[in-house]
């Protein structure tokens, strides 16, 4: 009950970030001559081009030979929710043509289309799951560019779409605007799926460093580890304390240092993707 249950959830983020997708390429993106990119921006321009069809019914007949690619290099699973999620994505952006569209300047329906489609796109792509089309390939690139943010690839893959905009509507405004809405996408994307995934590190330097690793292993149920160094001015041994903390904790770890030494001396910064007991686990399909 509990497996058909999570499935449930699964295929049911996959059906919400498509629909939100499609909500922000009809009601900002399209009316616009605007895209996000990908094979929706493909079939943007050939229906414009062509004068017939969908902009669903195109990217759901480019997506048949992506679709047998992906099969076969990422697995099961990410061919079922991604099917799913071509099917629903290229479907809602069919049946959502007829809600009436709000009357924006090309700026703002660049900047809320993208917002839109972003937060859509994210929600998919956590799942690991995609919409189909260019966000296939974008997930096999990302397992050969484990350093570069599936939002950043995004962003490359689809400036060549927006070019083609300004060409095939003929006017460049087009393509500017489409820019945009690609980089306003590929940030929200990146911030959604990597949302829960940023931690702080703390170097802290203070004479009762044995206290405070103490505390932190404790209180904060957190490790921490000994950097040996020396004072540039005094030349004293120094044990600097390198410790990773949640965003939540770190309020108490200032707090606890603070109790232990008023003196310390405390750098925090961004940890972005901590693998390790307590925080993620490596995969070679994570994002």
């Amino acid at each position: 009950m509990k497996k058909k249950l999570r499935s449930a959830l699964w295929f049911g983020r996959i059906i919400l970030g498509c629909v939100l997708f499609a909500l922000g390429f009809d009601l900002f993106l399209a009316p616009n001559a605007l895209n996000a990119g990908g094979l929706s921006g493909l079939s943007l321009i050939l229906v414009h081009v062509l004068k017939v069809g969908s902009v669903g019914g195109f990217t759901m007949l480019m997506n048949l030979p992506l679709f047998a690619l992906a099969g076969i290099k990422i697995g099961k699973k990410f061919f079922a929710g991604s099917l799913v999620g071509m099917i629903v994505s290229s479907t809602a952006m069919d049946l959502l043509t007829g809600l009436p569209v709000p009357e924006t300047e090309p700026l703002l329906a660049a900047l809320y289309g993208g917002v839109i489609c972003g937060l859509g796109l994210g929600v998919v792509f956590a799942t690991g799951a995609s919409t189909g089309g260019s966000d296939i390939i974008v997930r096999l690139l990302k397992r050969k560019m484990q350093h570069v943010p599936i939002g950043t690839i995004n962003i490359c893959f689809d400036l060549a779409v927006a070019a083609l905009t300004g060409l095939a509507f003929q006017d460049m405004g087009s393509s500017l605007y489409s820019g945009v809405a690609i980089f306003v996408t590929g940030r929200v994307v990146d911030a959604v799926v990597y949302r829960f995934d940023y931690s702080k590190v703390a170097l802290i330097i203070s004479k009762e460093h044995e206290a405070i690793a103490h505390g932190i292993a404790e209180e904060l149920q957190r490790g921490a580890t000994y950097l040996h160094g020396q004072g540039t001015y005094s030349q004293q041994d120094r044990e600097v304390i390198l410790t990773a903390v949640r965003r939540q904790q770190l309020a108490d770890l200032k707090r606890l240092v603070v109790e232990r030494d008023p003196d310390a001396f405390i750098i925090v910064q961004e940890a972005h993707q901590v693998l390790g007991d307590g925080f993620s686990r490596y995969s070679k399909d994570a994002l």
